[in-house]
């Protein structure tokens, strides 16, 4: 039998239409939709996983105080919120005990203390949210047990301070949200038992104001807590992104340094080598190609080093006339240093010899930039600055006393030892900064250096470059 159609007027189809747009697309009303909202986050925060085990953790023993405490002392102290829970079980203990626990018998009463009091308390420490519907059924067992009737509520001073301790606990270790849910479960809790006990509940406005004001609380501390928490990952995050960019920034000057200083070697070997075939007699043709080879690819590489690393450039930077400083120029620096109010003196072991110019320029920098830090940090302190030229490199170490000045040390940018450990770093080479035992400072570098291979020059030439031989390979 085919199927029939019920024709739809137009008065139909407009009725439906209207209740589809007053109760929504799904037909329901905002306040069925705002009732279902409620009980799922209701069920959510308080029904869903209910006893799951979530342990407590130590304190964190790293603040100003605590870090000052002897270790052992520190170690109880990170246990202090699981202290301060058992001694809050104590009292409540103490407090039921002292009614003679109902006036049933004392062991009886112990045990009533004992286990079923101070359970809910001890099993926020591992399921808080589990611990409180459980401080709720005591509250329940205990009060009719007491003997609570009469209009009286469920509450006892045992379960008083049980249920209070429960519900800041539980507050201070999840959302705010569900510190709201269980004020109202506990002002239902109180009406409840008023209701079935027939009478006026005595204890229910007593325990809403004083559990309202501890949930309050806890959940300020708690919303604080995490406010802390967030600027603290937010300022280690500032934190990375600030070393990551002085690094950087380090860097884009240890280029610019490292141009200028190549870009003065390639120029003085594309002239060498466009003069050399005139400092020879008679040079053969292969050896005037070889030399004119040479100057055009120091040309060329000079113009890709300009090109690649004039990038790094800012649009104000100039570069220098004269050449970069070296070693050699180290008492001009301790000679400003001087004038600027700081004592400091110079130290030399070993046989000065000349090493690259990279070496000695970072070298330079890192002596310049730790003087800077100790006129910054440690005013009115004296500096020793001590160079060792050893076998195998170059050792730097520079270090300043104490801090003598009233000026208290001014702010710079704090990130000079990154600079100078990423100077290091470009070398291969080792450095430490650490506070001495005197209340001063040393910085100490090894930067590694290869011994040249002596090159036999041609007499004649003073290029030092063997001219007459053709290189065969």
């Amino acid at each position: 039998m085919p199927p029939t159609f019920e024709p739809v007027n137009e008065t139909t189809r407009l009725r439906q239409g209207s209740g589809k747009a007053a109760g929504g697309a799904d037909g329901r009303t905002p306040e069925f939709r705002l009732a279902m909202g409620l009980y799922g986050g209701l069920r959510r925060d308080l029904f869903e996983d209910a006893f799951a085990y979530r342990p407590l953790g130590r304190r964190r023993t790293d603040g100003p105080l605590s870090r000052r405490l002897p270790g052992r002392i520190r170690e109880a102290v990170s246990w202090a919120p699981h202290a301060a829970v058992g001694f809050l079980a104590f009292i409540a203990l103490m407090m039921e005990l002292s009614r003679g626990s109902a006036g049933v018998g004392s062991s009886v009463g112990w045990l009533i203390g004992g286990l079923v009091i101070a359970a809910p308390m001890v099993m926020t420490l591992v399921r808080p949210i589990g611990a409180f519907w459980l401080s709720c059924a005591v509250s329940v067992v205990v009060g009719a047990l007491a003997g609570r009737q009469g209009g009286m509520g469920p509450w006892t001073p045992g379960t008083y301070v049980m249920h209070l301790t429960v519900l800041a606990v539980v507050a201070l270790r999840t959302r705010p949200r569900v510190a709201g849910w269980m004020w109202l479960l506990t002002l239902a809790l109180g009406l409840t038992t008023g209701t079935f006990t027939g009478g006026y509940n005595d204890d229910t406005g007593p325990m809403a104001v004083l559990s309202a004001l501890v949930l309050l609380v806890a959940s300020l501390l708690n919303t604080r807590r995490d406010a802390q928490r967030q600027v603290s990952a937010e300022k280690s995050v500032t934190a990375v992104e600030r070393d990551r960019r002085t690094v950087l920034e380090e860097r884009t000057n240890i280029a610019r340094e490292l141009h200028d200083v190549v870009a003065h070697h390639m120029s003085v070997v594309a002239i060498q080598a466009e003069a050399a075939p005139y400092r020879v007699e008679n040079p053969p043709p292969e050896l005037a190609q070889a030399f004119a080879t040479i100057r055009e690819n120091a040309v060329a590489a000079l113009t890709e080093l300009r090109r690649v690393l004039g990038v790094v450039r800012a649009e104000d930077y100039e570069a220098p006339d004269a050449p970069q400083p070296t070693l050699a120029d180290l008492d001009g620096l301790l000679a400003n240093v001087r004038e600027a109010g700081l004592p400091v003196e110079k130290i030399v072991t070993g046989a000065v010899r000349e090493l690259p110019q990279g070496v000695e320029l970072s070298a330079y920098r890192i002596i310049q930039e730790a003087l800077s830090n100790t006129l910054r940090h440690a005013p009115g302190a004296a500096a020793r600055v001590e160079i060792g030229y050893v076998l195998g490199g170059l050792g730097l170490r520079v270090v300043n006393g104490p801090a003598t000045s009233e000026a208290g040390p001014s702010q710079g940018s704090g990130h000079g030892l990154t600079g100078m450990a990423e100077r290091v770093a470009m070398l291969g080479g080792a450095m430490t900064a650490e506070a001495t035992r005197e209340g001063g400072y040393e910085v100490t570098v090894f930067i590694p250096v290869e011994a040249a291979e002596p090159v036999e020059p041609v007499a004649g030439t003073g290029t030092g470059v063997n001219l007459e031989k053709e290189d065969q390979s």
